[in-house]
């Protein structure tokens, strides 16, 4: 049972109205987590405006569904899992196995293995990475643009992770449990 109400779209007003209307528009739908985020138009707000300003980001789009899946494995957020697998393989057709593999911060592909494995190290580490983990990036190819954007990817699915966890939010995408695999 969810712990935050999700909210009707067609009963919403003021901002929240209009920000479900945005994403009606862009999504097609308003996904449960954005309902529930809706109690609070301000938090929805920075989400949306964070997520669509990192979207746009030099990783991309593939890299950030990579990253959402790596932490949201690390922070056990089914909502978030079954989210971003469904965006990662509906949306943008990456295979299973690439998203599988992310979860659990790998890649064959060396760059975005080393971008997993610094964003594994932010969560693991609270922030508090040190001039290894940082040399380590560098030395595989991510850039400062690119380490910010990692960090930027990390915080906004933190947000998300600890929301959905909170609220309990009911899963309205093909489920995904964190404990599927080992992270």
């Amino acid at each position: 049972m969810t712990r935050i109400k999700a909210l009707d779209p067609e009963q919403a007003s003021g901002k929240t109205k209009e920000l479900f209307h945005a994403v009606q528009a862009k999504l097609g739908v308003v996904p449960n987590m954005m309902r529930t985020m809706g109690n609070a138009p301000a938090l929805l707000e920075g989400y949306l405006n964070l997520s669509s300003s990192l979207g746009k980001g030099k990783l991309g789009g593939r890299t950030g569904e990579l990253l959402a899946l790596a932490v949201s494995q690390s922070n056990s957020c089914s909502y978030c899992l079954s989210a971003h697998t469904f965006i990662g393989n509906q949306l943008l057709k990456v295979d299973s196995d690439v998203l599988s593999l992310a979860r659990s911060g790998e890649s064959a592909d060396a760059k975005t293995h080393a971008i997993l494995t610094f964003a594994k190290a932010l969560v693991s580490k609270g922030g508090l990475v040190n001039d290894d983990d940082v040399n380590n990036a560098k030395a595989s190819g991510i850039t400062d643009e690119e380490l910010a954007e990692i960090v930027g990817h990390v915080a906004l699915n933190i947000l998300t992770n600890y929301f959905n966890n909170t609220a309990d939010t009911e899963i309205d995408f093909p489920v995904i449990t964190f404990d599927s695999i080992k992270a």
